[in-house]
């Protein structure tokens, strides 16, 4: 292996991803599995694990995946510990778990509010400090905390989930800030808009059109172009990086409002 191979490696690291047996946690572990590391994949379905072992399988990996709802304590507990004895620690985690709903503010229950809440932020928050602590006494580990483009602007008729992303970005600055000088690095990836099963039966055609839109890059992305930020951010080569967050979004926060007018090729001699 050359040095730029190198830097990029995952050979010898073990991942464990939250959320990954389907849409983007599962690209992310197929991905993390081809940079060389060894991979846990956690969801609520046990035929949805199953699928996703078939599919790491076939990628060539030898995973192990477990169904279990991580925001309850004794089953995150249960995820992490078999987790260490299958591959005797995690060193990079991924928490792509995350649910929503749309609907008006003024229609949001507290159970929506709850549930919600519970799935992306509390269990993030608890997956985080839970392997953290593993992390702290190796002094080495990379977390990953899938977040949105909800973390960054709000988003009419989907208000829990918004203020949910929101708190995953801060957490990830905090957790960032606070572990720096024990070896363990916390980061974000913020993606645009990707048909995934989470989204793609809730949004309604104007809505797909207006994020079409406003995306200078004028499509949905592809799930496999999620990998490189995940594979990059769990890597050697970024180990000064903490604290961040990669956007992966064919430009839409860059761009804001004036983004699809930009898109139009200018008429006549330009100088």
């Amino acid at each position: 292996m050359n040095a730029h191979d190198a830097r990029f490696s995952l050979a010898g690291r073990s991942a464990l991803v939250l959320g990954g047996t389907s849409g983007i946690g599962l690209h992310i572990a197929v991905g993390l599995h081809e940079a060389g590391a060894r991979v846990v994949v956690v969801g609520r379905t046990p035929a949805k694990v199953d699928e996703a072992v078939a599919a790491l399988k076939r990628a060539g990996a030898t995973p192990e995946g477990y169904a279990a709802d991580v925001t309850r304590p004794e089953a995150l507990e249960q995820v992490v510990t078999r987790a260490n004895a299958a591959f005797g620690g995690v060193d990079i985690l991924v928490n792509s778990q995350g649910i929503t709903v749309l609907k008006a503010a003024e229609d949001v229950t507290r159970e929506d509010f709850a549930a919600i809440l519970d799935t992306n932020l509390t269990s993030v928050y608890f997956a985080c400090t839970r392997v953290g602590r593993d992390m702290l006494a190796r002094g080495a580990g990379s977390i990953i905390n899938i977040a949105s483009l909800a973390a960054h602007r709000g988003m009419p008729l989907a208000s829990p989930y918004t203020v949910s992303k929101h708190g995953v970005l801060g957490l990830t600055r905090t957790l960032a800030a606070e572990w720096a000088t024990r070896g363990v690095r916390v980061n974000a990836i913020s993606p645009g808009f990707f048909m995934t099963a989470l989204n793609r039966d809730k949004m309604r055609p104007d809505r797909m059109e207006a994020a079409l839109r406003r995306t200078p890059a004028r499509r949905f992305g592809e799930l496999d172009e999620l990998v490189g930020a995940a594979v990059f951010l769990a890597s050697p080569a970024a180990k000064f990086i903490t604290g961040d967050v990669i956007t992966v979004d064919g430009g839409f926060l860059a761009a804001g409002l004036d983004g699809p007018q930009l898109q139009d090729k200018p008429k006549g001699r330009t100088t």
